[in-house]
């Protein structure tokens, strides 16, 4: 996958007829022949040298000056191509006036607005009726006057060059950032190895990793190494939000299904394990690039030009089954898709913002970065460009935030003599996504202090939806999960053959944005004796009565003794102190059946159930304070048998 592939624009076309010509010279038309077989055999040097013959002979040869700057276009030197095609058109404007058009496309994607503005009036001043080439240049004019109001009424943006330890002379591009935003990975475009035994070509893309040292300040890059990088291309990656799982494209390879598809490579312990085709249906025929994972892992952004889209390249979107497998992708619409190019999507940790590329929607020339908020109903919003100077008539490429949503990062080229280069800067507040934090630590047995790989799921408390379902690693027992703000949540923590732990907490405003939670968290084999608290039972004030999002962890527990079905429980009830002992004795009981018949009414066998209030006599903490107070009003669960 060569970058030149994310970087194609696309400008009118001339056609050159051979003959009559606007010209009397034999020595002129002659050379002009001659370079018109050269041009329609691809050989460009040839052609420009007998055009450069032709104008020579005759300074006034009008379709020699408009082949040579045909030329120069396809050859993206932008500049001779300007001067050839202003000084043919302006001998003769009415000789070939679609010419003025393929100028303003030029023009406008070099970023000369108010030159393209120009001679897109001038086209139409000349009064040619074909509707396809007075649509273009009505188009020109609607483009660059909201390209000029863009850039008199810029947003904040004040880029910093991620520098030498992550930067190079060679093109760095998608960068791709851990949760705690200690990692940033980022592809690089390289000489090929000598050694190689696959020559292609004479570049070729490995991934690279820089970690944060003690300052805060980004160490220098270190190729990620076998088995991701090959010889192959490697691009567009993403990791997931617990650093476990890396998805990326792969273009060209034995194993593909398409022209490109998307791998994926699991961390354990610290490894990588040798990348996988994620296959069908997300892998198909066609191409699927330029991945992007959600941060609950659960479905898979990416670009693709398969059949049933707008045109051209569209994202797309494909959901994780309970049994791993994706699902058949779905195209996101209308609002975020066009017939022209949707690439490079980012899907925000807050699972509700997305961030994408397109030269379909309203740009400053190559293609610009939007961003769509999704509706209560699941759809997608009317994108919002990032505006100007954030996008340019230059490459904005693979745009990231970073998870508290105040800093973002990409690949630009607006600096020419350093390539591409990964910058980041300050996200102005109306383009922020919802900010998102993150719960960071381990899970071990409570016995031997062994790391366990578990089960997170983490629910809002009001919705009852799964913002996050998760693992810990395997042997170390380490997670990494996200924490959208102002939610109130409850975790569940789980693995087969031992006790689940739960808690709830308020995210609303508490902790510091910038703040992890750190928690480690133990498990307890199922053994005779052994207990949880159920912090996720909740009750009415002076009530035994079920508050509704009790029900998380009612289901819990539903679930836990169906998958251990010799398991025998005691759901016992507690209070604080406040009040008097047979009035607490009495309340705390009540509160235990009413968990208990919860379960007897979705079919747990009452035999496997028992139930008994202690009131104020069995405290974990202090009476003496709020604090302790709630937490001694507790419901617990027991293994009895």
């Amino acid at each position: 996958m060569k970058i030149i592939l994310f970087l194609m624009i696309f400008f009118p076309t001339l056609v050159f007829p051979q003959g009559p010509y606007q010209t009397d010279s034999k020595r002129a038309i002659k050379n002009f022949e001659i370079a018109l077989k050269y041009f329609n055999g691809k050989d460009n040097v040839n052609a420009v040298k007998y055009l450069r013959k032709a104008l020579k002979a005759d300074k006034e040869f009008i379709e020699a000056y408009m082949m040579i700057a045909q030329i120069f276009k396809d050859k993206e030197e932008y500049a001779e191509a300007i001067i050839y095609f202003e000084t043919g058109l302006d001998i003769n404007p009415k000789y070939n006036p679609s010419g003025y058009i393929v100028l303003a496309n030029v023009e406008y994607n070099e970023g000369m607005y108010e030159e393209a503005l120009l001679h897109a009036k001038k086209f139409l001043s000349l009064g040619i009726f074909n509707k396809t080439t007075v649509g273009e240049g009505k188009q020109i004019i609607e483009n660059c006057q909201w390209a000029l109001d863009q850039i008199n009424n810029p947003v904040p943006f004040c880029p910093m060059n991620l520098g030498d330890s992550v930067n190079s002379k060679e093109n760095e591009y998608w960068p791709s950032l851990s949760l705690d935003e200690n990692k940033l990975f980022i592809t690089v475009l390289e000489p090929v190895d000598p050694s190689s035994p696959i020559k292609k070509a004479t570049m070729q893309e490995d991934f690279y990793v820089s970690v944060k040292n003690k300052e805060n300040v980004w160490g220098e890059r270190v190729n990620v190494g076998p088995p991701i990088n090959t010889y192959d291309n490697e691009g567009a990656q993403t990791i997931s939000a617990d650093g476990r799982f890396l998805f990326f494209t792969g273009c060209n390879r034995e194993d593909g299904k398409g022209q490109c598809d998307i791998y994926f490579s699991r961390n354990i312990n610290g490894k990588w394990s040798v990348p996988s085709n994620l296959g069908g249906p997300v892998n198909t025929a066609y191409s699927e690039k330029h991945p992007s994972i959600s941060p609950d892992g659960r479905k898979l952004y990416f670009a693709s030009d398969r059949p049933g889209g707008y045109g051209g390249l569209d994202i797309w979107s494909s959901e994780r089954k309970s049994n791993g497998s994706w699902a058949q992708p779905v195209n996101l619409g209308d609002n975020i898709n066009t017939s022209s190019v949707e690439r490079s999507p980012f899907i925000h940790s807050d699972n509700e913002t997305l961030y994408f590329s397109s030269d379909g929607h309203r740009n400053m020339g190559k293609g610009d970065i939007f961003f769509s908020r999704m509706r209560s109903d699941g759809t997608w919003g009317k994108p919002v460009n990032l505006g100007y100077p954030i996008n340019t008539h230059n490459n904005e490429l693979g745009l990231i935030v970073n998870a508290r949503g105040d800093m973002a990062y990409f690949a630009s080229d607006r600096i020419r003599e350093n390539a591409l280069d990964i910058y980041m800067f300050q996200l102005y507040s109306e383009a922020r996504p919802t900010p998102v934090s993150y719960m960071k630590g381990r899970v071990y047995d409570a016995r031997t202090w062994r790391g366990l790989e578990a089960l997170f799921q983490l629910i809002d408390l009001e919705t009852g939806d799964t913002i996050v379902e998760s693992f810990s690693s395997p042997g170390e027992g380490e997670f990494l999960i996200s924490l959208p703000v102002n939610r109130d949540y409850a975790l569940n923590v789980s693995r087969q053959g031992y006790l689940f732990h739960s808690e709830h907490f308020s995210f609303r405003g508490i902790h510091k944005i910038t703040d992890p939670f750190l928690k480690d968290i133990p498990l307890n084999q199922i053994f005779k004796g052994e207990k949880t608290i159920l912090n996720n039972i909740f009750y009415d004030f002076d009530s035994w009565e079920l508050l509704p999002k009790s029900h998380i962890e009612l289901n819990k527990i539903i679930e836990f003794l169906n998958s251990n079905p010799a398991v025998k429980i005691e759901i016992s009830g507690h209070t604080d102190s406040i009040g008097s002992q047979l009035y607490n004795l009495e309340l705390s009981e009540k509160r235990a059946k009413s968990v208990t018949d919860y379960l007897i009414q979705n079919n747990i066998s009452s035999e496997r159930l028992s139930y008994k209030g202690f009131g104020a006599s069995q405290p974990v903490r202090s009476n003496e304070t709020e604090e302790g107070r709630a937490m001694n009003r507790r419901t617990e669960l027991k293994i009895i048998n």
